[in-house]
């Protein structure tokens, strides 16, 4: 388990994330995509995702497809920090596949395991 004093708290209804990025045509989609790769980049101790990066992910799809596929690869780190390393290393694959078809629903399950840091809160 992970130190989780320096990772920022981010925790939401990942319903609500559909919803605020439907609702604001994808505006609030742009700021999870910025929060999420900070709480990736703490949680790897590493840049894994540029924030620059993250930000343009929400205005085009080639991006927008990279940011998941690095989503994938950072969900080992998140498993290592709550414990489930295992059920998390092998959802790459379905997060860049879900990002190409369906983006906010790869994003439900991005902030519902993000959530999964926070049991407290």
């Amino acid at each position: 388990m992970t130190e989780r004093g320096d990772i920022p708290v981010f925790r939401n209804n990942p319903v609500m994330v559909l919803l605020l990025s439907i609702l604001t045509c994808g505006v609030y989609h742009i700021y999870w995509n910025i929060k999420v790769a900070e709480v990736f980049n703490a949680v790897g101790k590493r840049e894994v995702i540029s924030p620059t990066m993250a930000a343009l992910s929400g205005c085009c799809l080639p991006v927008n497809i990279y940011f998941y596929y690095l989503c994938g690869h950072a969900l080992a780190d998140l498993g290592r920090a709550i414990g489930k390393e295992e059920q998390l290393r092998g959802k790459a694959t379905m997060l860049l596949i879900l990002g190409i078809l369906f983006p906010m629903v790869a994003a439900m399950i991005v902030q519902g395991h993000i959530n999964e840091l926070y049991p407290d809160a």
